[in-house]
């Protein structure tokens, strides 16, 4: 989400200046008061005038913001997150050819219902990789998908994967793909997107 305000707070038995930040599952409180209130903790939220009033079971917190900035951070506040399976464009209308073994509990989740049975049926790939030997079978296994479908590649997380964002991309843009996405999986899994890089105009 990343938003954030430095506004007048008030609290049950308080009140002082703070930095709010709004991040997907916790706003955090900084200053006069320090605080970490994870949003599934919230019981609700409201705006009072300039006021956004959020609510959890140990207390009522308020911060003024003004109306037009309160209304847009309770929307946010009160609107699910995007599931793994949007973000990655898949579902049973949009079945993906899965290359790769698939462990991942979030990544399983995301993929139920949503794997075509045959290349023909895919709309879109999505390939597991720990080496580049597995990604170059990914690539090679492309030839029966529709024209123009992309390639989710997961991949490891951060600068310490074996085989990460880095290396994947440096591979496959030599190949002729171009990353267009990126997306979280897991603690320990990214997915980046490729799509074949335009042919140079002659």
């Amino acid at each position: 989400m990343g938003l954030e305000a430095v506004c007048h707070c008030a609290w049950d038995g308080g009140a002082g200046e703070v930095k709010a930040l709004l991040e997907s599952r916790e706003l955090i409180l900084r200053g006069e008061a320090r605080r970490t209130i994870p949003l599934a903790a919230v019981t609700s939220v409201t705006v009072d005038g300039d006021d956004l009033v959020v609510a959890t079971p140990e207390g009522r917190w308020s911060l003024t913001l003004g109306a037009e900035p309160a209304a847009r951070w309770a929307r946010k506040m009160t609107t699910p997150p995007p599931t793994l399976a949007h973000k990655l464009g898949v579902g049973p209308a949009t079945p993906a050819l899965v290359i790769g073994p698939v462990d991942d509990p979030a990544l399983m989740e995301a993929l139920a219902g949503a794997v075509a049975a045959t290349p023909a049926d895919a709309r879109i790939a999505l390939a597991v990789v720990a080496d580049q030997a597995a990604l170059e079978r990914a690539v090679a296994a492309l030839g029966g998908l529709p024209p123009g479908a992309a390639l989710w590649v997961v991949h490891g997380k951060g600068p310490k994967a074996a085989f990460g964002e880095a290396p994947v991309r440096a591979w496959m843009r030599t190949a002729g793909f171009k990353d267009t996405k990126i997306s979280a999986v897991s603690a320990t899994l990214s997915a980046t997107r490729y799509n074949r890089a335009p042919s140079p105009t002659p």
